[in-house]
């Protein structure tokens, strides 16, 4: 079995985000980056697909130089090999990116395609959907249960209306989210191996048309909260508030 899983990198969510002194962008120095942790989900799962059938794992992420780091991870955690499509960062919408993803992908063998539902930065969801449909395949999104057999995947995804159990026939792309696979630590051995690992490295075409970015700025300070009385007599100044300043009553 051949399975692709698409990552991105991300500044991790632990760090302290400021806006850099451009007002679109955000500032770097000091901020630690990681694989996109619904995408991190998907490489396990791959994994753990690949230990129960056999087979291949190979990751492709569409990222800056410095995305070497992440993708290493990826292979130290055991991916086979990984494609990293070197892009100097121009602002690229979501279309633009799955169409550089798929580009790389077409052609290659591929049993399923996995992807994170969403990355934590631009939180957009809609990539993976969008490269499935680039490259003809079915597509399930927001995957919380992934077993496969006999060339077919039975999954269970998250609706409005409860939990959808789905047969798909191979080959399939799927978007993850958590409680699908918990990630594994990379052991000193599999650190070691990646670093031997086949490591392609393409530069991604000039997108078509770029995402422009006007400004950054950082989310309003919150206001104090205020208490306006006590037991029942504070009901009817709550209610007022609630109506006439917050704008949350009709």
């Amino acid at each position: 079995m051949d399975i692709i899983v698409c990552m991105k990198r991300v500044p991790d969510s632990a760090a302290k985000i400021t806006v850099a002194g451009d007002a679109k962008s955000i500032e770097q120095d000091g901020v630690d980056h990681v694989i996109s942790p619904y995408d991190e989900i998907a490489v396990e799962k791959a994994l753990q697909l690949k230990e129960a059938h056999g087979g291949t794992v190979t990751v492709v992420c569409l990222g800056v130089a410095a995305a070497t780091k992440e993708i290493r991870q990826a292979l130290a955690m055991g991916a086979d090999q990984a494609v990293h499509l070197k892009d100097a960062g121009g602002n690229r919408g979501p279309l633009e990116i799955a169409q550089a993803l798929a580009g790389v992908i077409k052609g290659r063998a591929c049993d399923l395609l996995l992807f994170g539902k969403q990355s934590i930065d631009a939180d957009n969801g809609a990539v993976g959907v969008m490269v499935a449909r680039l490259l003809d395949l079915p597509v399930v999104s927001l995957v919380a249960q992934l077993d496969v057999a006999d060339g077919r995947a039975t999954v269970h995804r998250q609706s409005e209306v409860g939990t959808e159990v789905i047969e798909v026939t191979l080959p399939a792309a799927f978007t993850v989210q958590r409680g699908l696979a918990e990630p594994r630590y990379p052991k000193i051995k599999g650190i070691m191996q990646a670093k031997k690992k086949p490591l392609e490295e393409i530069d991604a075409p000039a997108p078509a048309g770029t995402m422009a970015l006007d400004k950054l700025e950082p989310p309003a300070a919150r206001e104090g909260g205020r208490i306006v009385g006590e037991g029942k007599d504070a009901v009817g100044e709550l209610v007022r508030l609630l109506s006439q300043e917050a704008k949350v009553l009709s």
